[in-house]
């Protein structure tokens, strides 16, 4: 398996949930980690605390919606670092809401975040990663881009389009020795789920750092060997199938 050690990773909404376990668990492979969150603050306390535990890293301040961000991101960790590895685009947010009650700022909001933002960043890291002729992009998506649920028009329009944006991108940048990689995760116990669904009986859900693990798992595949998608589901949860 190929090693992450010295590698340099962005992973976006880094700060907090699945992005900081999977901030964690890169640091734990040794890998530089820019943590990158539109809440400096998140960002910045986890970073304060990998690098307590010995790693390398730091905090950026990244809204996923602009592109002055992305392309700004991108030129940092070059300059910090001199190289981008690892693209994670796990940022997302969502309105859980009626189409009748959503209203377009919410809808632009969601499409934004979470199909925009992985457009820009990849954008700008599948550039930077060309120039050296390698690199990984992950792309978190959700069993939201394989089926449906009332009341979810803009997340699940946003989770399909980012898996069909992820396969797309697998086919155009292997050409230039790009590897792309989709993760439909199923429901973890992250506050994206817990603050906004508090019935929800975290029984039925699984650790993010599992889904960490899968991450790792694609990241760490030989050179000659991609893996474009990956499905990591709680045993107890009813989305998928």
């Amino acid at each position: 398996m190929k090693t992450l050690e010295g590698s340099v990773a962005i992973v976006t909404g880094g700060g907090r949930g699945l992005g900081a376990e999977i901030s964690r668990t890169l640091a734990a492979e040794r890998a530089v980690v820019a943590v990158a969150d539109i809440d400096i603050g998140s960002a910045r306390a986890l970073a304060s605390t990998l690098e307590g535990d010995g790693a390398r890293c730091t905090a950026l301040k990244l809204d996923v919606r602009s592109e002055r961000d992305a392309e700004a991101c991108v030129a940092e960790v070059r300059k910090r670092f001199g190289r981008l590895d690892i693209l994670i685009n796990n940022a997302a947010v969502d309105y859980t809401l009626p189409l009748d009650e959503l209203s377009v700022a919410q809808w632009d909001a969601v499409i934004a975040t979470n199909l925009r933002g992985p457009f820009l960043l990849s954008k700008y890291a599948s550039a930077a990663m060309a120039e050296r002729g390698s690199g990984h992009i992950v792309n978190v998506a959700s069993t939201a881009s394989r089926r449906t649920w009332p009341n979810a028009s803009a997340y699940h329009a946003s989770k399909w389009g980012l898996l069909g944006l992820s396969h797309a991108l697998h086919a155009e940048l292997r050409p230039r020795h790009i590897k792309v990689s989709a993760i439909i995760a199923g429901g973890m116990r992250t506050p994206f789920l817990l603050d906004r669904f508090p019935d929800i009986d975290p029984a039925v859900l699984q650790d993010p750092a599992h889904v960490a693990a899968a991450v790792k798992f694609v990241l760490t595949q030989p050179e000659e060997t991609v893996i474009p998608e990956v499905m990591v589901l709680p045993m107890r949860e009813t989305s998928w199938p």
